[in-house]
């Protein structure tokens, strides 16, 4: 699976940070972030969600393990977005183009659920 390295990071602090980002993602329903990260997070906000449209214990399990044990996250993708997006056959996620940060011309786009 072909993914991108975010940089000089280690795979642990890659992993945590899409953790995290995807937790705010699925918290906030909204971020604001650079454009790559934005479509490393969508995968896994897709993954989380379609998780809880199956419902099953060993979807939630997989859930809380690709979340780092935060189960009010994963409550809230299993009841709440789960309904929300139970008739939609993935595309939960939108990306907004906004600027490029000053410093060093990333582009910054806005990551949303839809």
């Amino acid at each position: 699976m072909a993914y991108r390295k975010l940089g000089t990071r280690t795979s642990e602090q890659r992993r945590a940070l899409l953790a995290n980002l995807t937790k705010q993602v699925i918290t906030h329903e909204r971020i604001e972030t650079t454009e790559q990260r934005a479509k490393e997070v969508r995968k896994m906000v897709d993954k989380i969600i379609t998780y809880g449209k199956k419902g099953t214990l060993e979807a939630r399990r997989d859930a809380i393990a690709k979340l780092l044990n935060d189960k009010d996250v994963v409550k809230k993708v299993f009841d709440d977005l789960a309904k929300r997006y139970a008739t939609r056959n993935g595309g939960y996620t939108r990306i907004l183009k906004l600027h490029e940060r000053r410093g060093d011309d990333a582009a910054i786009v806005i990551l949303e659920l839809v």
